[in-house]
């Protein structure tokens, strides 16, 4: 509606340009985030795993579902750690403030510690993701845009669960601009289960040319200079 109106509508993503079609202008400018790829020396990336509590012989799995996490992504993490399905693999797992405490009791149940997951490590919330991210051999996430953004930013293969139910579908087409050129698969939420996604999870991770291929793809598609790039359109406006 805005696009008709504005002087300049700024995007994140190329896919997004042809959507806009009555805009007066549209511009490719990225998304403004803190998330940059870091090249850790060994020593400094074996540092981060150990901060974590992760194993550093094992490869390390991102899975997130925003601030407040998400349900379905946490209940089939939740089914990986009851059937043992990460023996080749560990969690770093971001379940949430809220979800945390849900799946403490529901991990009581069954006589696990939260603190005490096989191959997992189970935290609230993650307040550095720069560096975890970087670190990481793959992530599972929903797909905001926010999301997309960080990991072609850091260049790593990833699984998105997208949000349903939003509006215009938007977090499925914000998946598949990673997953079309073959940096991603989508799982819908609806299908989604503890032996699919660990199935998913092994195609990618055990596969090292594969999972390095995917992350050089997404990282292709990642934009420098966002902030000067809005900036410049800004004072083209502006005419100062």
């Amino acid at each position: 509606m805005l696009s008709k109106k504005c002087n300049a509508v700024l995007v994140g993503f190329k896919d997004a340009v042809p959507r806009l079609s009555n805009a007066k202008k549209v511009v490719l400018t990225g998304n403004p985030t803190k998330v940059r790829k870091i090249n850790y020396t060994e020593s400094e990336k074996n540092k981060i795993i150990n901060e974590y509590g992760l194993k550093k012989d094992l490869p390390i799995v991102l899975a997130f579902g925003g601030s407040q996490g998400a349900k379905a992504i946490n209940d089939s993490l939740l089914g990986i750690i009851e059937n043992k399905l990460n023996e080749k693999y560990q969690i770093m797992w971001a379940a949430g403030p809220k979800q945390y405490e849900v799946i403490k009791e529901e991990l009581n149940k069954r006589n696990i510690d939260v603190n005490n997951v096989y191959n997992m490590k189970i935290v609230p919330y993650i307040y550095d993701m720069e560096k975890i991210m970087n670190v990481c051999n793959l992530v599972i996430a929903r797909s905001g845009a926010m999301t997309i953004t960080e990991i072609a930013n850091v260049g790593k293969p990833a699984i998105f669960i997208p949000l349903p139910n939003v509006s215009q579908n938007h977090q499925e087409y914000n998946a598949k601009v990673l997953a079309n050129i073959g940096a991603a698969e989508i799982i819908y939420n609806n299908e989604l289960t503890d032996s699919l996604l660990s199935s998913s999870i092994e195609k990618i991770i055990l596969h090292k040319d594969r999972m390095f291929k995917m992350g050089e793809v997404a990282n292709s598609i990642a934009i420098d200079n966002v902030e000067d790039k809005i900036y410049n359109e800004i004072v083209k406006i502006l005419n100062i």
